[in-house]
This record gives C-alpha cells, sequence and structure tokens, in this order.
C-alpha cells in the first residue's frame, strides 16, 4: 500500500490558474506581447522563472531584459497575483478534497505538497488546509521544475518516504511527467486527451476518495 500522496496545487486542490492568466496576461500586455489562454496551457503547473522565460521568447524578447529586470518581471506578476488570490477562503477548496485530507490523515498516510507555486503556504492557510500537511516542498531549493521530477521527490523526501511508494496527483501535463519521472505512481484530474491514456484519470476531483486511491494502488 502507498505511504504518502504528494498534491499539486493549482488545478488539484483549488482554481487559481484563471488569476495566474490574468496576472501573466497584464504582464504580457505591458511588455507588447500577445498572450491568450491557449498559449496559457502550457504554463501550467510550469515555475515562474520558466513560464516568463517562455512568455519573452513568444514575444522574441528573450534578450532584452537583464538578469535584475528579469527578476523585476517575475515579481511584478506575482504582486499582481498576490493581489488576486488575497480572497481565497475555505469555499475555493474543489470538491472532494477536504474530505480526502481528512481520511488521509485519520489513516495515517502522509501528505505533502509538491506545486511549483511559491504562494503555496499562503494559499493553503486562506483555505485552512495547511495544518493537514507534513510537509510543502519548496521549489526555490529545487534545480528544476515540473516536467523535471525535482518538486516531487523533494516532496517524498519531506514526509521521509521513498517516492515509489508514493501517489502523485496533478491535472497537467508536465505535472504528469514529473510524476512519472520521479517514480511516484501517478493519478490525473482531467481528461486522457489531455493528460494520457496510459494512467489512472478522474474526471474531477470529488471523485478523489481515499477507496479510489487505494483501489487503483493496489490494481496498478
Amino acid at each position: 500500500m502507498f505511504k504518502a500522496v504528494l498534491f499539486d496545487l493549482d488545478g488539484v486542490i483549488t482554481d487559481t490558474a484563471e488569476y495566474h492568466y490574468l496576472a501573466w496576461k497584464e504582464l504580457a500586455d505591458q511588455l507588447g506581447i500577445d498572450i491568450d489562454r491557449e498559449f496559457n496551457e502550457q504554463l501550467k503547473g510550469v515555475s515562474r522563472e520558466d513560464s516568463l522565460t517562455r512568455i519573452l521568447e513568444k514575444g522574441g524578447r528573450e534578450n532584452d531584459f537583464t538578469a535584475e529586470e528579469f527578476a523585476d518581471l517575475a515579481r511584478q506578476k506575482n504582486d499582481n497575483y498576490v493581489k488576486m488570490i488575497d480572497k481565497v477562503s475555505p469555499k475555493d477548496v474543489y470538491p472532494g478534497i477536504l474530505e480526502l485530507l481528512q481520511d488521509l490523515k485519520n489513516n495515517d498516510f502522509k501528505i505533502a505538497l509538491a506545486s511549483a507555486s511559491k504562494n503555496g503556504p499562503f494559499l493553503l492557510e486562506k483555505m485552512d488546509l495547511l495544518d493537514y500537511f507534513d510537509a510543502i516542498a519548496d521549489p526555490a531549493k529545487v534545480a528544476q521544475s515540473k516536467p523535471a521530477p525535482d518538486i516531487f521527490l523533494a516532496a517524498a523526501d519531506g514526509v521521509d518516504v521513498a517516492i515509489t511508494d508514493s501517489i502523485g496527483i496533478e491535472d497537467a501535463q508536465a505535472g504528469i511527467e514529473a510524476i512519472k519521472s520521479s517514480g511516484a505512481y501517478p493519478i490525473g484530474v482531467g481528461s486522457p486527451e489531455n493528460l494520457g491514456f496510459d494512467i489512472s484519470i478522474v474526471p474531477d476531483t470529488s471523485k478523489l476518495t481515499l477507496d479510489f486511491l487505494k483501489d487503483t494502488w493496489n490494481n496498478k
């Protein structure tokens, strides 16, 4: 039986993807770079710095900024985003997630956050979920962001559980690739068309129950 569950945040625990998009679009508009929701799909699950790099490359402006200016642009985006998410509350937790966290905790499974978001602790606190997590992997301390496995390896290490004894839950293709590369067992939230036909997938988080995780693990 698995011993730990490693959660992504955006799109799994709550939906802050829209706020990310609006904050990135505001910055891109300032830079004269046109991005839309379709382009935004490739930013999901990706670190702030890598997302900014992709936006600058799209506009042909990847060589226009010093390292200090690049860091300032990333900071601007985050400031916009933090203002937008300040109103996040427990009502924004996705269906079934609170119950799953409670069941995992009550049955002595370890729980860790494996999110590219540096605002993970802030968001969990706003949603009254922070106490359920035994560890939060720090995306600033891993060498590479998703689709590299680093954040999931750090999350498993944070709860002192072997990565092969862990389930990773993701809604983004980059995240699923990261879970596979890490050696954890992947479960996707979304559609096979977006996440792949070779993994276990639920259409929405209400289907993420402890019984489902156990059954999926036992039949893998």
